[in-house]
Order: structure tokens, then C-alpha cells, then sequence
């Protein structure tokens, strides 16, 4: 399995505060790694300096072997970086089909891979992004992240607050795009078990700093563990 992603010392944050302190991590391709950590342990901010958005303070980022610590959050994008903030960034103003196509690159996932996945918003392909529920804009932000059609898929806590039956929904379509499409992820997110059951490894992090590394499966069967590192029992 080749690798894809490689973090090695990494320090980052916001303006001149760091909230990373010497990270270090990797991924294959076709792997899912499970992010986790207590709220505030920096796990937004990994995800968000991955995908440009942060001050880079130390370390390197590289993507196939390419540096990506020196590129533009819009070169990351071009590179195969596919991001799906919490805050979902959809563009309201614009229709479901408009999302799509506005940001789509030639490639596997297109518009219309997207509405088999998510039939809802086959349905809303004309409503505009003010006029979907919380579940549906979230559906659409991981919609339009993968017609980027990127290597490396990030997702920021992608079940907050939603309701249960969408949120079984979103899981079963992410384990889709991970499991059976083989595309890399990191998913960060506050339902340890669901998402330990869809990723092949897992990293924890607490105050800005790696505290555990390991298989997904391993950390999943250790529930003391698990509340340990995260103080959840479940």
C-alpha cells in the first residue's frame, strides 16, 4: 500500500497562537483515519491546516510525496485535497445542481454520482441552499467536496447535530466512498464508535499533541481505553 499522506512535526494555529505541537501521522491510500480527541484538543485546527486555512508554525505536510505545506489552500484543492468544514460552506445563494457544478473536476464522482448517493438531494436539485434541512446541506457539502474528485477527503465532525436517521444515512455513504470506493478520509467526529467501525486507524489527539496511535479496530475493543483518552464509555 503506498502512502499518501505524510505529517511529520507539525505546529500550527491561529496568527501567532499554536494549538499543534509537533504532530506527526500518515495515511495510505485507500485508508480512513479516525480523528478523535475531547472538544478543544486541536483537532479542527489539524484538519483545517491540512487544508490551508491555518498558520503553518513548523513541519511538513506532504501529499504523494509532493510538499503541501507550501502551497495555497486553492493549490491543496488541486492537488487532491477534498474539504468538508464544520461550518459546511455551502453556497446558499446558489441551487443544488449550481453547487455541484460550480466546483466539479473531470473525474469518477460527478453530479450525478452524487444524487445516486444522496437521493434527497436528487430531489432538491433546484432549491436553493437556504432551502435545504441542516442534514441536506450537509449531505451537499460532502457531495460537493468529492466532485472535486480529490485523494484525500477531509471531514470535520460531518454527523453534528443531526438527527438520527440522517445521520445513519451519512455513515452509510461515507463508509461507501471510503470502504468500497477506496477513498482516502479523515474524519474527525464525537461518535468515537461510529466512526472507529468505518476507519482502519485512528489517532487521538489532546492539547495539540499525537497521544495515541493505532489500529481503528484495537482502540474500538478497548472501551476503557476509549474513555481514557476521550471520557466516553461508548
Amino acid at each position: 500500500m503506498a502512502e499518501l499522506l505524510r505529517v511529520e512535526g507539525l505546529s500550527a494555529g491561529y496568527g501567532e497562537a499554536v494549538v499543534l505541537h509537533d504532530v506527526s501521522l500518515a495515511i495510505g491510500e485507500g485508508q480512513t483515519l479516525a480523528l478523535l480527541g475531547r472538544n478543544g484538543t486541536g483537532k479542527t485546527t489539524l484538519i483545517n491546516t491540512l487544508a490551508g486555512a491555518t498558520r503553518q508554525h513548523g513541519g511538513a505536510i506532504t501529499l504523494a510525496g509532493k510538499p503541501l505545506h507550501t502551497m495555497a489552500s486553492h493549490q491543496r484543492a488541486a492537488a487532491g485535497i477534498g474539504w468538508v468544514p464544520q461550518e459546511r460552506n455551502i453556497f446558499k445563494s446558489l441551487t443544488v445542481h449550481e453547487n455541484l457544478t460550480a466546483v466539479a473536476r473531470p473525474g469518477k464522482w460527478t453530479p450525478d454520482g452524487v444524487y445516486a448517493m444522496f437521493p434527497r438531494l436528487a430531489e432538491r436539485k433546484t432549491n436553493l441552499g437556504t432551502q435545504l434541512s441542516g442534514g441536506e446541506q450537509q449531505m451537499l457539502a460532502v457531495g460537493r467536496a468529492l466532485v472535486v474528485n480529490p485523494r484525500l477527503l477531509l471531514l470535520d465532525e460531518p454527523l453534528e447535530g443531526l438527527a438520527p436517521i440522517i445521520v445513519e444515512e451519512l455513515l452509510r455513504a461515507i463508509a461507501r466512498i471510503t470502504r468500497e470506493e477506496g477513498l482516502s478520509a479523515i474524519i474527525v467526529e464525537q461518535h468515537p464508535q461510529a466512526i472507529l467501525a468505518i476507519s482502519h486507524h485512528a489517532v487521538v489527539l489532546d492539547r495539540g499533541t499525537v497521544v495515541h496511535s493505532g489500529t481503528a479496530a484495537e482502540l474500538r475493543e478497548q472501551p476503557a481505553l476509549l474513555e481514557k483518552l476521550l471520557g466516553v464509555a461508548r
